[in-house]
């Protein structure tokens, strides 16, 4: 009766007419990010936190949330006509999607990728409706010391399992982590590192942070990129999947569903992650694996299963414990923490508005999907159209109106400019952002639990060591610690050998 309750609650604060128009505007910008190749999700909630500042809480996360899981439909279309991902999750939608688009079925592998999209992300939502409030409950039971050991766990989950090198990924955490520590000490009051400025004492402002790191850095690199796209539109015709297509389809449907689930749920996993899981799943399932590249409906049925069911389960972890699963989800973590919410346990309880909106908002979303992405792809080939030269001029514009009136202070927008040539030279040389951006949001929480346990331990540290649930998040971290230096030590030792000899 509780979960009826709480859904007709959900139901009543989404279905204002102002809000259902607010997740039209989320889902119709996330589908156009998506089918536009070079932009991508993590750097348009970027550029777009401003705008959500002004909005109330619950607005402003139907509108992110809506870009998100939209942009996972979005950009199938571009994978499938100009065999270009929109976004990352969709590069294996290339493999089959544009095969088939050549052999004259675009319009079926668009009318599949959107239904299973659809069905993914809507069970998804079911999915993240029943697991969120029981891992809030359990949640509610954390003191500072599992709290602590908890967002430690997630710190080293996030740094051994991320993509490229992981000493770099720990570099860049660290200097985060830093980052985090300028402004004012909340216990003492002292300033830190803020060095006589007015706009320090509260610290680096997150909004032009991560616009820069996002949104610029995005922008500078795809200038050097050249973009072919020759747009396969004569052969879009037939959107509705036939009955072979179906019984060829619904198997890699409810795998993508479950396997892109709970992917979305590790920390650092993500939708990319999900569909390129699903995709090596259908191959090695399938009765004829060398139809794969070569223009085989599952190929296109199941990563674009997974990918949005991964989208839908990255919202719990952040919502119920805090802890965002991938970048995306930290900069929804960033609009949260802008509105001063904290996501965790709590928010089901001081901001159940918020929160049920948010779940609302998904199931109405994907409706809305379907209906704009089936009907509509005649015109997202024509808004594949747009020249660069004109878009990425108007993304830096709208970058430096939005890092400007979020305080009317014209320090912001240098600091924007000055993470934006951060985040450009760190892709450059292989230094992902998004470590820094986690331990940004993650490092105030942690040291807040740090202080509170030594506190209550007078100063003891065997705090951490004491309670189960404590206990056994510092065993995982710690042995994640020894997994991620074990091979840079065993990469040292032969050359320090060498050198004795």
């Amino acid at each position: 009766m509780e979960m009826l309750h709480n859904l007709a609650y959900g139901f009543s604060i989404v279905l204002e007419p102002s809000r259902l128009l607010i997740c039209f505007l989320g889902v119709l910008i996330g589908t156009l990010i998506g089918v536009l190749p070079g932009i991508g999700p993590s750097a348009t909630v970027a550029i777009l936190l401003p705008v959500s500042i002004s909005m109330g809480a619950a607005d402003a996360m139907i509108l992110l949330a809506g870009i998100y899981y939209g942009s996972m439909y979005g950009g199938s279309t571009t994978s499938i006509l100009v065999n270009m991902p929109g976004e990352s999750a969709s590069v294996v939608t290339c493999i089959d999607g544009y095969q088939m688009a050549r052999q004259g079925r675009a319009g079926v592998a668009l009318g599949m990728s959107a239904f299973g999209s659809f069905i993914g992300g809507t069970v998804g939502v079911l999915g993240l409706m029943l697991l969120a409030p029981p891992l809030s409950e359990f949640a509610l039971r954390f003191g500072p010391p599992e709290y602590f050991a908890m967002v430690l766990c997630g710190f080293c989950i996030l740094i051994s399992i991320g993509s490229g090198s992981k000493l770099k990924a720990l570099l860049i955490a660290l200097f985060g982590m830093f980052l985090s520590e300028i402004g004012t000490d909340l216990v003492t009051g002292q300033q830190r590192f803020t060095f006589g400025s007015m706009t320090l004492i509260d610290g680096i402002p997150l909004v032009p942070m991560v616009m820069g790191l996002f949104g610029i850095s995005e922008v500078l690199l795809n200038l050097e990129t050249k973009f072919d796209r020759v747009v396969l539109t004569s052969s879009i015709k037939n959107l509705l999947p036939n009955r072979e297509d179906w019984k060829a389809s619904l198997s890699p449907i409810a795998r993508g569903t479950v396997l892109g689930f709970f992917l979305g749920l590790l920390p650092g996993g993500s939708a990319t992650l999900a569909s390129f899981a699903s995709y090596g799943l259908e191959k090695r399932v399938s009765r004829h694996p060398e139809k794969f590249g070569k223009g085989a409906i599952e190929g296109v049925a199941g990563p674009e299963t997974a990918n949005n069911a991964a989208t839908s389960s990255a919202f719990v972890p952040m919502l119920t414990l805090g802890i965002p699963a991938n970048p995306v989800m930290a900069l929804i973590m960033a609009a949260l923490l802008s509105h001063g919410l904290q996501p965790g346990p709590l928010l089901m309880v001081k901001s159940p508005d918020v929160f049920w909106a948010i779940i609302i908002s998904m199931y109405v979303g994907n409706i809305m999907l379907v209906i704009l992405n089936v009907p509509l792809i005649g015109i997202w080939v024509k808004l594949l159209k747009i020249p660069y030269a004109v878009l990425f001029p108007l993304i830096l514009l709208f970058c430096l109106i939005g890092a400007y009136s979020t305080s009317s202070n014209a320090e912001d927008v240098i600091i924007m400019i000055i993470f934006g040539v951060l985040g450009y030279l760190m892709r450059k040389f292989e230094y992902e952002p998004v470590p820094l951006v986690f331990a940004f949001i993650l490092t105030p929480l942690l040291e807040r639990a740090l202080r509170q346990s030594l506190v209550m331990s007078d100063g003891g540290f065997a705090i951490f060591l004491r309670p189960p649930i404590a206990l056994g998040f510092m065993i995982v971290a710690f042995v994640l610690v020894v997994l991620l230096i074990l091979p840079i030590v065993r990469n040292r030792l032969p050359k320090a050998g060498g050198l004795q000899r």
